[in-house]
């Protein structure tokens, strides 16, 4: 019974196919492109307004969690683009492949 079940939703899923390849892979870098901005404002906006506090543990931490924000922000960024990337060559490649 399990096993009909699972071919049924098998064959309801439609297959992916090159226009959705590019279309999330435009979709990709433009969230890059986007995110890239974001990433460089905030790492000028830490790099100008530098902690001002008279404790230096209270700089510390100030400090460990401006450079945790700005290392999260460009991961986020170089993810899209390699999401951006990898999604392209699949693209290129369903132009490749034979259907059987």
């Amino acid at each position: 019974m399990a096993d009909n079940s699972n071919k049924y939703i098998e064959k309801n899923i439609p297959e992916k196919g090159p226009l959705n390849f590019i279309v999330g892979s435009l979709t990709s870098f433009l969230l890059f492109i986007f995110f890239y901005f974001l990433s460089n404002k905030i790492a000028i906006y830490f790099s100008i307004h530098k902690p001002t506090n008279s404790s230096e543990i209270v700089q510390n931490i100030s400090s460990s969690i401006n450079t945790l924000i700005i290392g999260l922000s460009f991961l986020l960024t170089f993810s899209f683009a390699f999401i951006g990337i990898g999604l392209f060559i699949v693209f290129i490649r369903s132009f490749f492949l034979k259907k059987s």
